[in-house]
């Protein structure tokens, strides 16, 4: 399954000057705790803030960019369509985690999206998910996990 994983401010805000503009450690480890076992597809720029792979997890970097040095666990592949032919062979899920560009390229196939709602909205945010990203996508379950920090999980309605 492809499952887009996202933390979004009020305006759907996803980063500011190449960061992410915020920090829940209820947000943080509810991520780690759902990819890992899993693989990750990034962006290089996404991958660069990240400093090293992400432990317990398949990282796959979707770039062109021919200089990524070769790292323990991260595959480096440069079009949709071989990250679609590898996800095939997996028996994990394949999480999308950004940025914007990356979450826009993997609309179409992505099965189900799990959206945490950061209770914010951030002045200067330069990275957004496309604004129709759960168009065609029904909501069955919302999870507190933090005050104020909810995370909603939409599956593709078909």
């Amino acid at each position: 399954m492809i499952i887009g994983i996202v933390a979004v401010d009020r305006n759907l805000a996803i980063g500011k000057g190449g960061t992410l503009p915020w920090h829940y450690s209820a947000d943080m480890r509810f991520f780690k705790q759902t990819t890992s076992g899993n693989a990750v597809v990034m962006g290089h720029r996404t991958w660069e803030t990240l400093k090293k792979p992400l432990p317990d997890r398949l990282n796959i970097v979707l770039t062109t960019k021919e200089d990524m040095p070769p790292v323990n666990s991260v595959v480096r592949l440069p079009g949709l369509s071989l990250v679609l032919t590898l996800a095939n062979t997996l028996t994990a899920d394949v999480f999308i985690i950004g940025g914007g560009k990356v979450y826009e390229t993997f609309l179409p196939y992505i099965d189900r999206w799990i959206v945490t709602e950061i209770p914010l909205s951030v002045d200067g945010a330069d990275t957004f998910v496309p604004a129709n990203f759960l168009d065609g996508f029904e909501l069955y379950e919302v999870r507190q996990l933090d005050t104020n920090l909810r995370a909603k999980f939409y599956d593709r309605s078909y």
